[in-house]
């Protein structure tokens, strides 16, 4: 199925940033622990011992914390094309785009359109890539985060051809900088355009 088949190959980009993000989050647990047995020791002595009811509802809250599962690990995530409008979502780093484009060009995608959005309270800017497959109704949603003060992010032109007038139309309305486009020359604005309109900062 090509769903599938996209799913595991896109899965294999996450591989390096599951190992990445591994090590902060067990130094942060150990962090966490080491801080909670330092807080706990003199309290321990200050506290009276808990009611029989006290313990049971304590015990009941530890439960419920260990029960809560833990988060997803990274990866492409399937969505319900009714509601969403696509079948697979993957969030790259902007280094992994270009590797992304070409799984999606050997496997017969073509590409519908790029767009960005301004999360500007994060100080972010976003890249979404609609992706669609010649034969088969399968769209694919790539997404890329930037910071919102150096918005870099390589080009796909090079993979396809058609993303070199979306790249330019991104960078006119987010100023989104595709390193190693041909020709990121204004492509709707005026040649002199120092401004990018659909930034949620912007004041005509």
């Amino acid at each position: 199925m090509l769903l599938a088949r996209i799913k595991e190959a896109l899965s294999s980009l996450y591989e390096d940033i599951q190992e990445i993000q591994e090590a902060p989050e067990a130094a942060e647990a150990a962090e966490e622990v080491e801080t909670a047995a330092a807080d706990a020791a003199p309290a321990e002595d200050a506290q009276p011992e808990e009611s029989p009811a006290e313990q049971k509802e304590s015990d009941s809250e530890e439960a419920s914390e260990e029960a809560e599962e833990p988060p997803a690990p990274p990866g492409p995530r399937e969505t319900d094309y009714k509601t969403k409008g696509y079948h697979l979502d993957a969030a790259l780093p902007p280094e992994k785009v270009v590797a992304a484009a070409e799984i999606l060009s050997q496997q017969g995608f073509f590409i519908e359109a790029i767009t960005g959005v301004d999360w500007i309270d994060e100080q972010q800017l976003e890249v979404v890539y609609d992706f669609n497959h010649f034969d088969e109704l399968c769209r694919v949603v790539i997404r890329s985060r930037l910071d919102r003060n150096e918005p870099e992010i390589p080009t796909i032109s090079h993979i396809y051809q058609g993303a070199n007038w979306h790249e330019r139309e991104t960078h006119d309305f987010f100023g989104i900088i595709f390193t190693g486009h041909p020709n990121l020359e204004p492509l709707l604005l005026p040649e002199d355009a120092d401004f990018h309109p659909l930034l949620k900062d912007f004041k005509a």
